[in-house]
């Protein structure tokens, strides 16, 4: 797994984890990225600063909070971004991949033509919009997922 730091066209920067740099490529390229506080798809790679730690006497600990009205600091949101990755690597467990079938089965299962199950799978903004219009509950994953057919 590879972190890039990311930043939408709104200004909005934020972190996700690919399979790879090749996989971050493909995904963009497809419009599989968005940002999660806004939805915008313009999404490239921000300035990432390397973590490289300081001195252990020459720092004060930060504040594991922000005053009001402030942006968090990078490290509660890191900590945020990781539980939620695995809050949903947990949901996934029981959850199955149906890859580009997944409006097809989310449809059918809405409609009674096929057992409720859990899924995942890929689709369009656009094939997630007419889901959300005809009543189908549906979500997207914040963390983006590697395809399983793409997973060395």
């Amino acid at each position: 797994m590879i972190v890039f730091d990311l930043k939408c066209s709104g200004g909005h920067v934020f972190e996700a984890w690919f399979g790879s740099s090749a996989a971050w490529e493909e995904q963009r390229a497809a419009g599989l990225v968005a940002c999660p506080i806004c939805g915008n798809g313009e999404v490239a790679k921000a300035v990432m600063a390397p973590n490289v730690g300081a001195k252990g006497n020459s720092r004060t600990a930060a504040p594991a909070t922000a005053p009001s009205g402030e942006a968090p600091p990078p490290e509660v949101v890191k900590a945020a971004m990781e539980m939620i990755a695995s809050a949903q690597t947990k949901m996934l467990e029981t959850s199955q991949w149906v890859g580009t079938a997944f409006t097809d089965k989310a449809r059918a299962m809405h409609l009674g033509d096929e057992p409720a199950a859990q899924i995942h799978g890929q689709a369009t903004p656009e094939q997630a919009q007419e889901l959300v219009e005809e009543g189908v509950p549906v979500a997207p994953l914040l963390v983006p997922v590697v395809p399983p057919e793409r997973c060395n």
